[in-house]
């Protein structure tokens, strides 16, 4: 990774990108920190303390939400509303024939994403401002006039939907102009920006001021917990089912074309981290609609918060985590319903003359492919339930209080080695222009 990057800053045109998406990031951490006018900035952090589950939504906007700075939204909203296009595209055929269309398609699926991220963050600013202000979020709300009450609402409301859009826009411009998926790359510096102050907190609790030899395993401990989720997640990530596929000759004027050999890769963790946002967002949501309608929490809500399971004195609620289990084999099988189509694959093969060594063409190698993929989906999901397990288990049988968990992990993985994917392939393609303009 170090010599990747390396070679790049010897080249001027990659050099200038990753600056530039350096620079991009300077401007997203800064708004971070800006505090939207006439909010009580500790609203928050008090209730996190109460409300567990919520810190999973402050880890993924680096600490935005709990500053209620001016990106508490962060890029949240469109991350939603790409989930809500890529669904209506398989269920309205006019979207699907949309995307079918190619770059003039994809563009247009973008400008819908767009408005509807603008919409999103605009339904959940008002949320937000009216369930959590009224409660205490906006300063001496109490001895307010109504109008200065409407004043303060609106003056939240579109601050909280501009700095979504501007974080979408700062996407998008680093996307084309930097390095990388720039929404990914948004996601990835706001989770990394979480990490000191977390392996800071596990020092306090385990390391400092305890005796040397404790102190030492515990930071042993911790550090390869660490490295074998890391590598557990490359592992994971990079893991595929390569299926053979022959194509057969054809006979071109004089010349006979195709008869070679190719492979279709079904990768292991079809979904990515998908399934875990998904399981994780609709278990919250309960517990966020019924935080903004009162202070404190409900009995119900502990079963399922992520706080609570795992605890030996609270055994109770850990029938959540299983909720929360079969959720994640549930959405792995759905997200990858959605975005592989096994009938499609094999009526293309047939077409193009390609078919699978030893299976006939049409349904019998859809059949095939649905087989393999559901048993490669299952060892994915399989996956990622260990990876999320590691950290709920860490915070229920050692209290150790971090806001990062398997799915901060799988995303900083999967950004950072698709990102230098995209630098050498930047590479490779300057030194082939270079050769062949010579």
């Amino acid at each position: 990774m170090l010599k990747t990057l390396r070679n790049a800053f010897k080249i001027k045109d990659i050099r200038n990108k990753i600056l530039y998406t350096f620079m991009m990031l300077v401007v997203v951490r800064i708004g971070s920190l800006l505090p939207i006018p006439g909010v009580d900035t500790e609203y928050f952090s008090k209730l996190l303390s109460n409300v567990g589950d919520l810190s999973f939504l402050d880890a993924f906007t680096g600490g935005s939400f709990e500053k209620m700075s001016i990106f508490a939204l962060s890029i949240t909203p469109y991350i939603t509303s790409s989930i809500i296009m890529q669904l209506l595209t398989i269920a309205i055929p006019k979207l699907e024939e949309m995307q079918k269309e190619g770059e003039d398609g994809r563009k247009k699926i973008t400008e819908i994403t767009r408005y509807l991220t603008v919409g999103l963050a605009l339904v959940e600013s008002i949320a937000m401002a009216i369930g959590f202000g009224n409660q205490g979020l906006i300063k001496g709300y109490a001895a307010m006039s109504t109008e200065h009450y409407v004043t303060s609402i609106v003056v939240v409301v579109v601050t909280l939907t501009a700095g979504s859009a501007f974080l979408m826009w700062v996407g998008e411009r680093i996307t084309e102009n930097g390095v990388g998926n720039g929404i990914s790359i948004v996601l990835l510096i706001n989770i990394i920006s979480r990490l000191p102050e977390d392996f800071a907190a596990l020092y306090e609790q385990f390391i400092n001021g305890k005796h040397i030899a404790f102190g030492v395993l515990a930071g042993a401990i911790i550090v390869a917990i660490v490295i074998v989720m890391i590598a557990f997640v490359c592992f994971l990530q990079d893991g595929e089912r390569r299926i053979p596929v022959q194509y057969s000759q054809k006979v071109a004027g004089r010349k006979m074309v195709g008869g070679q050999s190719t492979n279709i890769p079904l990768k292991v963790n079809t979904a990515g981290v998908m399934p875990i946002i998904f399981a994780s967002s609709l278990l919250q949501f309960p517990v966020i609609i019924a935080q903004l309608f009162s202070k404190s929490s409900s009995e119900w809500t502990k079963y399922l918060s992520s706080s609570y399971w795992c605890k030996p004195e609270m055994p109770k609620y850990s029938i959540g985590l299983l909720v929360y289990i079969i959720l994640v084999v549930i959405f792995a099988y759905f997200y990858t319903s959605i975005t592989f189509n096994p009938i499609e694959v094999a009526n293309n093969m047939k077409r193009q003359g390609g078919l699978i060594p030893g299976i006939n063409p049409g349904k019998s190698t859809s059949d095939y492919l649905n087989k393999i993929l559901n048993y490669i989906v299952f060892i994915g999901a399989v996956g990622l339930i260990i990876i999320a397990l590691i950290p709920i288990l860490c915070s229920g049988f050692l209290n150790a209080k971090v806001s990062f968990g398997g799915t901060s992990i799988i995303i900083i993985v999967g950004v950072v080695l698709e990102t230098l994917k995209q630098i050498e392939s930047k590479m490779c393609n300057r030194y082939y222009r270079g050769f062949l303009s010579e």
